[in-house]
């Protein structure tokens, strides 16, 4: 285990903790179509939280906790702004994941491209198209543009 894949560890639990709020504010505005994609969604992500939660430890790490809030990246009013919020949230989560396939080796880059693929997979989805090589194009277009907590 090198220093660099905690941290790409650390950056994922990060990305999880924002889509997990993320995903709140989505299902308030998400309407009653596609609620239940949202929920099982958000549900995935918490399950992916905690996962890496574990795996900080286990990498002799100290999880980093949640922040009170998170900035998002434009407002969301209805339910189109909640249906792209879900998407920009899977292709942020999915540029993390990238990172921690580069970073991590065995077992643990298994598990990063499964997410990765599951990410991208609910971005092909929210959005209704998909791009080439996923979490690589949007994380060079958006790497300035992270979801940033707000304290």
């Amino acid at each position: 285990m090198s220093s660099g894949e905690l941290k790409a560890v650390q950056a994922a639990l990060g990305a999880e903790h924002a889509a997990v709020y993320g995903y709140g504010v989505v299902g308030g505005k998400i309407g009653e179509a596609r609620q239940s994609e949202a929920r099982e969604a958000y549900d995935a992500h918490r399950a992916r939280r905690d996962e890496l939660t574990r795996t900080v430890r286990d990498l002799g790490g100290r999880p980093d906790a949640s922040a009170a809030a998170y900035a998002l990246p434009f407002p969301v009013t209805d339910a189109d702004s909640a249906v792209r919020l879900a998407a920009e949230l899977e292709e942020r989560v999915a540029g993390v994941y990238s990172d921690l396939v580069r970073a991590s080796e065995d077992d643990r880059r298994a598990a990063a491209a499964e997410a990765l693929r599951e990410a991208a997979v609910r971005a092909v989805r929210w959005r209704g198209g998909s791009v080439a090589f996923p979490g690589l194009a949007e994380r060079a277009a958006g790497a300035a543009a992270s979801a940033a907590p707000h304290t």
